[in-house]
């Protein structure tokens, strides 16, 4: 038996989107439980619904119905800006595109979060230091986006993912937008801090390399969740 804490835990969930012509099911009563330590993947195919399940989990969308809760936490009935408090704690997001400020360089991209959540800039600096650190961009720290290759712009979006020590990190596609030998890398980063550091992963991928590699894979089917 599986002792370890459940993470996340998605109970019939429910999306449903409304347009002038009809309303569109995307997901129809999935359930799933992520647990600590867990190197997860959701696959199938475009427009299935995998973006729409992440965020969804991670409380950048709420559900038409059913329930999702962090640990013991629900999402039902926090308002939005409790919600977003939760978020900012819990859960860390990696996009497909990465989101990082053009303005900012490296450090205070991963130091953003910190600094919503209340931390001081120098505790912020230090610890955003670290993380760039444990994601090999220690010399990149100063240079902006726009400076950086698009590895190491998903290398530090990674590293902000992580900055307040998240239960969960979901990323949504993120080595989309890489060529292989670059996607790889990224993906080696991930394992690594999964296996260094008991980070939890949630990944929606249509790359099935890394999908065969993960240690539990779900697969959204004509609205719901199969696992296997």
């Amino acid at each position: 038996m599986d002792e370890r804490q459940q993470i996340i835990t998605a109970l019939d969930i429910h999306r449903e989107f409304r347009t002038p012509e009809a309303v569109i099911a995307v997901l129809k009563g999935v359930n799933l439980g992520i647990r600590q330590g867990d190197m997860a993947v959701v696959t199938g195919a475009s427009g299935v619904g995998k973006s729409t399940l992440l965020h969804i989990l991670g409380g950048l969308d709420r559900p038409t119905r059913g329930e999702v809760k962090i640990g013991e936490t629900s999402f039902d009935g926090l308002s939005e800006k409790e919600l977003a408090r939760l978020r900012t704690k819990k859960v860390g997001f990696v996009f497909q595109n990465h989101y990082l400020l053009d303005d900012f360089n490296a450090l205070e991209n991963v130091m953003i979060p910190m600094l919503l959540d209340g931390q001081t800039p120098g505790d912020a600096a230090s610890c955003g230091e670290l993380l760039l650190e444990q994601v090999g961009l220690t010399n990149r720290r100063y240079h902006r986006p726009g400076q950086l290759s698009g590895g190491e712009q998903q290398r530090v979006a990674v590293a902000r993912a992580l900055a307040n020590n998240p239960r969960v990190v979901l990323a949504d596609e993120p080595s989309g937008n890489l060529d292989f030998a670059t996607g790889r890398k990224l993906h080696d980063l991930l394992f690594s801090l999964n296996r260094e550091k008991s980070i939890t992963f949630l990944i929606a991928t249509h790359n099935e390399e890394l999908a065969g590699q993960c240690n539990r894979r779900f697969r959204i089917l004509d609205g719901k969740v199969y696992e296997g």
